[in-house]
């Protein structure tokens, strides 16, 4: 069937839920096109909407070949790997997928907080090489019970991450662009300042170039020796050698991340560190909220066809 609307799939995230868009959609993947210049060559100019994530992106120089482009659908909450200001700059409508994976990246973030206070990883191999016997116990570890949390990032994430901690009966303080008068927790203006009151500081902001590295080494020397890191944001977040620095050195205690700066590359270093938990980037990744975050991304993308608002707006 041929179809007025033509779809570049910049990533594969939405070919679980591809039929209701093939029906309305001429689909074109470019994230596995053998030859992709040869394919923009000869569909680009046909191309009105894009279909990519958060770590794939939209860059300027694809919006270029793409002179009728109207769309770009981002799978995801997270949209830096999307050039915004060519979008704007262009009048390109851009999506994402908010709300639907707060739930699941609050429910990780607090497993991973978890895992390292109580040395979940090593305790589950204690028991599957034998080494538990009456007379060999494994070694007391911390809890989070009555420490405080310094969260980056208090949005729809961060605030469903703040409810739990509440419920572990920790302190919740945070730092963030604007003091929400509105929230209960204590906030700072200063990033160092409550790193260097928190036991646990917790990632939980947009990147974006103006967040680069904002966890610097100051921030990381603040929070401590005896206090850990935790991101389930992104790894352009973090000043990634100093962090690894100062776990090897002793002077940051220890951290639990699910994003890295280059991804899939993750430092050796931390691969051998007991003192650290990784994660492949799965914040959102349960069957519930991936079909939802599939779900909106493709109900922005019909909407935008049929000419309705846009649920989840960007620009």
């Amino acid at each position: 069937m041929s179809h007025s609307n033509h779809l570049l799939l910049v990533s594969q995230n939405f070919e679980s839920q591809i039929e209701s868009l093939s029906d309305r959609c001429e689909i074109h993947r470019y994230y596995n096109a053998e030859d992709k210049e040869a394919l923009i060559n000869d569909i680009g100019d046909k191309i009105r909407v894009v279909g990519t994530n958060g770590h794939d992106g939209c860059s300027r120089e694809l919006m270029d070949q793409l002179p009728n482009l109207e769309m770009i659908g981002c799978y995801g909450v997270g949209y830096d790997a999307i050039d915004i200001e060519a979008a704007r700059e262009k009048g390109i409508r851009v999506t994402n997928t908010p709300d639907v994976l707060s739930d699941a990246v609050a429910e990780l973030t607090l497993g991973l907080m978890i895992a390292l206070a109580r040395q979940i990883p090593q305790s589950d191999q204690f028991v599957r090489n034998n080494e538990w016997s009456p007379s060999n116990g494994y070694p007391l570890t911390a809890e989070l019970t009555g420490k405080t949390a310094g969260i980056l990032g208090l949005g729809r994430i961060g605030k469903e991450v703040a409810r739990r901690l509440q419920a572990m009966k920790m302190r919740v303080i945070y730092h963030g662009r604007n003091h929400q008068l509105d929230e209960p927790y204590v906030y700072y203006s200063d990033l160092t300042e409550m790193a260097a009151a928190s036991d646990w500081l917790i990632v939980i902001m947009p990147g974006d170039p103006g967040t680069e590295k904002i966890v610097s080494e100051p921030v990381l020397k603040a929070l401590g020796s005896k206090g850990n890191l935790v991101n389930v944001a992104r790894g352009s977040l973090i000043d990634e050698e100093a962090m690894v620095d100062l776990l090897q050195a002793g002077e940051l205690g220890g951290a639990a991340l699910d994003v890295f700066a280059k991804e899939p590359a993750v430092p050796d270093a931390l691969k051998t560190m007991s003192n650290v938990v990784l994660s492949p980037h799965a914040g959102s990744a349960t069957v519930k909220t991936r079909a939802g975050m599939g779900a909106l991304a493709i109900s922005n993308i019909l909407a935008h066809l049929d000419g309705k608002p846009l649920i989840t707006q960007v620009v």
